[in-house]
């Protein structure tokens, strides 16, 4: 069975944005060396699972950096698998799929999401998406955390895990420190505390 996977920029506080959806925090610290093992964390999926906010915001993005000459080399490798690969967005609204290989799907999360989990193919990773994920953990559907933590406090903002109302215990598998000062941790969940 695919692995579903979520890769999330935090703070050191644990925010995954300011109070106004800003990311600014998080593009101070990238780095080719970050956007290297970004790339690699990628190969290893074929499936973007995105929230209706982070699909418009990376569907606003993506699809025009392959032709942006200013574009760092290191991220084109990464840039063509974001506009390749296949995304499923779920979403409660109406929503524009221009970005290509965009599916917009409603209804029960949990099922569709373990449909996708037992189909042939590389593992499914989610980026940003918080409400997404808070539908997913309770439901047992997250399989592995990779989580960027940025060395910034910001005090205020939205908050990764909102609404989580019961425990779930992690297994820190990897660690991986960047010159930047970033660090990712990557925790499997243990199931048998589930």
């Amino acid at each position: 069975m695919r692995k579903l996977i979520v890769s999330m920029n935090l703070s050191l506080d644990g925010f995954m944005s300011g109070s106004h959806a800003e990311l600014d925090w998080h593009f101070q610290h990238w780095s080719s060396e970050m956007a290297e093992h970004l790339s690699q964390q990628l190969t290893s999926a074929d499936t973007i699972l995105l929230g209706s906010h982070t699909y418009e915001a990376m569907a606003k993005y993506w699809p025009y950096k392959l032709a942006d000459l200013n574009f760092p080399r290191e991220d084109i490798s990464y840039a063509d698998m974001m506009n390749n690969y296949q995304k499923v967005v779920f979403a409660n609204k109406k929503l524009k799929t221009e970005w290509n290989n965009s599916t917009v799907i409603r209804g029960d999360i949990g099922k569709k999401v373990e449909g996708l989990k037992k189909q042939e193919g590389k593992d499914i990773i989610v980026y940003g998406s918080g409400t997404l994920i808070e539908s997913l953990l309770p439901k047992g559907l997250v399989d592995e955390f990779q989580l960027w933590v940025h060395p910034v406090l910001l005090g205020q903002g939205r908050a990764f895990f909102v609404s989580l109302d019961h425990r779930v215990k992690l297994k820190l598998v990897d660690t991986r420190r960047f010159d930047s000062g970033v660090v990712v941790l990557k925790y499997e969940v243990d199931r048998l505390s589930m």
